[in-house]
């Protein structure tokens, strides 16, 4: 594996305190004050030079709106996935800025401007310095500061993220997150996650377990789309006090659409590329007994050759691409020449021609998809990357937050799945066949 490897709710604002300076003196008040309940004057007696002659009642002086700023300046144990929270009462916020030396911190504001939070998680055991600028309607401004640090926490996680920097993926490929701990707040780590992709992306987030994150578009994903990932995990609270400590980036690329589709009934297996059907090659599949499990499954490696070992056989097989972990590959099987198109004998792999095998092989790269159809045998949940053995609904359940992600060249957002356009995409060439079945 390679890679190294949310928001709260506004805080109500407070409410307004008007400190009022009064004077000495008496008289009528002026049309401000008569209009201000708050306004207060006291009535005192002439002085010796003043005899006879009542003072003025003076103007109290403006105060700014009244801002608070949690965590609060002192603090040394912050909770950083509680983030930042500014309210201003009486007055709008101007400017919210965060200085550290962490991660840099974002923020998003009310609709009114009363209140601005953080958008992630602040980093752990890290220090931080707010300021903030509000505004009252008369034009006087308040200037508040808070610096604080966060907590260190006992227990931490981390995070692993399958693909590697700038490497080229198929359509099918899920995004594959490891943790090293049991993650139990699930809604928590997917928000802090943003994906940004060259081209529109529908998708969802789907626990397999709970240390097991993926991400599967609705459809394949579109060719020669650039995926980037960041996952704020740093602060994240993911079970309780066990704490995300780095902040994971990857980007990677999704490379031409190649899609396999096999038959075990007729024998043969279409190659589609780009959109097109380019190869229809005869096969031999798995004997009865050994019948290669139906299913949408994706390539997961390949090599030339690969040493492989079962009842009667110990070989070494060239041009094998591996499509389940129990060990069904499409590969050369240069002994079955004359049983392909017509008989199933293998042991479960998909046989072909040793120049069939050797094209397809050049051709493929992780997370190509390949379906199985017409075989007794049913296909295994896990028994290689099986997401697409998942329908829309089934996928956007497995998520914490049961919503769906909208990704696209800005970053992406979280939706409810019934305010989505109706799904177009066709079997095979735009989403898996339907009718997988599992054990």
């Amino acid at each position: 594996m390679s890679g190294i490897r949310a928001v709260s709710a506004f805080v109500a604002a407070t409410a307004l305190a008007l400190v009022v300076t009064a004077c000495t003196g008496s008289g009528t008040p002026s049309a401000t004050q008569a209009g201000n309940t708050n306004a207060a004057s006291a009535t005192g007696t002439a002085g010796a030079a003043g005899a006879g002659k009542a003072s003025a009642s003076a103007k109290p002086t403006p105060t700014g709106p009244a801002v608070t700023i949690t965590p609060a300046s002192g603090a040394t144990d912050a909770d950083p996935a509680a983030g930042i929270t500014v309210t201003a009462a009486g007055g709008t916020l101007t400017s919210v800025t965060v200085s550290t030396p962490g991660d840099p911190v974002t923020g998003t504001y009310s609709g009114n401007r009363s209140a601005w939070h953080s958008t992630y998680a602040l980093n752990v055991t890290q220090s931080y310095r707010v300021t903030a600028i509000a505004a009252a309607a008369s034009g006087t401004t308040t200037t508040t500061t808070s610096s604080f640090r966060t907590l260190t926490p006992s227990s931490t996680f981390s995070t692993e993220i399958f693909e590697g920097y700038q490497q080229d993926y198929g359509v099918g490929m899920p995004i594959i997150l490891t943790f090293s701990e049991p993650i139990k707040n699930e809604a928590a780590v997917e928000r802090s996650i943003v994906l940004q992709t060259s081209k529109p992306v529908i998708g969802a987030w789907y626990w397999d377990g709970n240390q097991t994150l993926d991400f599967r578009p609705r459809d394949y994903w579109p060719a020669h789309t650039v995926v980037s990932f960041t996952g704020h995990f740093d602060g994240v609270e993911g079970a309780p006090g066990l704490y995300g400590y780095h902040t994971l980036t990857q980007t990677f690329d999704i490379g031409e659409s190649v899609i396999a589709v096999v038959s075990t009934r007729t024998h043969h297996t279409q190659i589609y590329i780009n959109g097109k059907l380019t190869y229809n090659w005869p096969i031999s599949s798995g004997k009865p007994g050994d019948d290669t499990p139906d299913g949408s499954y994706l390539t997961i490696e390949k090599e030339n050759p690969v040493r492989m070992i079962g009842p009667g056989y110990n070989l070494l097989v060239p041009w094998s691409v591996r499509f389940t972990f129990s060990g069904d590959y499409y590969h050369d099987a240069y002994w079955s020449v004359s049983e392909q198109g017509f008989e199933n004998v293998s042991h479960g792999c998909v046989n072909l021609s040793p120049a069939d095998a050797e094209t397809y092989y050049k051709l493929a790269v992780p997370g190509d998809p390949i379906t199985i159809t017409g075989s007794p045998r049913p296909g295994t949940w896990d028994n290689g990357w099986t997401e697409w053995f998942l329908t829309w609904n089934q996928l956007v359940a497995g998520s914490a937050l049961h919503e769906a992600v909208v990704a696209g060249p800005h970053g992406s957002v979280f939706v409810n799945p019934a305010t989505l356009p109706a799904n177009k995409a066709k079997a095979p060439l735009g989403i898996a066949m339907a009718g997988n079945n599992l054990d």
